[in-house]
């Protein structure tokens, strides 16, 4: 793969793709942080492109935003927005940062 930031979303407990979730992607380097990308999640839980393509790649801190409650729409629903914020250390690399959710819990790893 490509350099650049890509991403998925699992919904683990239905066992399927989150179809539909808002994801928004920041740079941190800014003040206020600048949004660089808004997508929405398609049918496999995945963005239709990469959320920071591989010629737009660079090294830097960077927050994923997971728009969890709105995706859920149910009452009790434990998060509201999901941030993930992590380092790109080589702009060379892909960085894949996908979110396993639920309506009462998420996590999150350094995929391939």
């Amino acid at each position: 793969m490509a350099a650049g930031i890509t991403t998925h979303v699992l919904d683990v407990s239905t066992g399927k793709p989150a179809a539909g979730m808002q994801v928004e992607l920041f740079d941190l380097s800014a003040q206020p942080p600048k949004l660089v990308a808004r997508m929405k999640t398609t049918h496999d839980g995945r963005t239709e492109t990469p959320i920071l393509p591989p010629a737009q790649a660079r090294a830097g801190s960077f927050e994923l935003r997971f728009w969890v409650a709105d995706y859920f729409r149910t009452p009790d629903v434990f998060a509201d927005v999901v941030p993930v914020r992590f380092t790109v250390a080589d702009a060379a690399q892909h960085y894949h940062v996908p979110l396993l959710c639920s309506p009462w819990s998420f996590g999150t790893y350094r995929g391939s």
